[in-house]
């Protein structure tokens, strides 16, 4: 779980009222939704979010605040060492390793970032059917930045990839950049 996974987890109301209720003490559905004041579907859906975050477990039937899980996450934002200090300030503030983190609203810093991300993952020349492509980027979207499809379309609408007939590939507009 990334610090992003984290933050997307918790940023809907209803989901900090589950996982407080859970932290502080609800080890089962009806406690939860006693607690949070919300209705049964709405905590099993948000439960069920936040199992996905990793930051609840329910082992035996008991939900609890997945400890090990939050202490991965500490461990994993801490800030980067100085062997990443010349890479680009675009890719250090939106990449964590291979990881996108968060996508620039500003075109010149997203096309740096795409640029990037297509140079890493598709060889030129290459022609790669959709499902390739997206099994490309799933990695990337592991931190829940963005989701596979939209970053496809954001690659080609860039024209960092060209679509012809359900086929992909890299332009030559990718080299040279990140």
């Amino acid at each position: 779980m990334t610090a992003h996974a984290l933050a997307g987890a918790l940023a809907d109301d209803g989901r900090r009222r589950i996982f407080a209720a859970v932290a502080l003490g609800a080890t089962t559905v009806p406690e939860v939704v006693r607690r949070s004041g919300l209705g049964a579907r709405v905590v099993l859906t948000g439960l069920r979010r936040l199992a996905d975050a990793g930051l609840v477990t329910g082992t035996d039937g008991a939900l609890t605040v997945d400890e090990a899980s939050l202490r991965a996450a500490a461990r994993d934002s801490r800030p980067a060492d100085d062997t990443e200090s010349t890479e680009d300030p675009v890719l250090r503030t939106f990449l964590r390793g291979d990881v996108l983190v968060g996508m620039p609203a500003q075109l010149g810093r997203r096309r740096v970032l795409l640029a990037h991300i297509a140079q890493r993952s598709f060889a030129p020349g290459t022609r790669y059917p959709e499902r390739a492509v997206d099994d490309a980027l799933k990695p990337w979207c592991a931190g829940g930045a963005s989701d596979h499809a939209t970053l496809r379309r954001y690659l080609v609408d860039a024209r960092l990839l060209t679509r012809e007939q359900g086929i992909y590939r890299r332009t030559a507009a990718t080299e040279g950049n990140a």
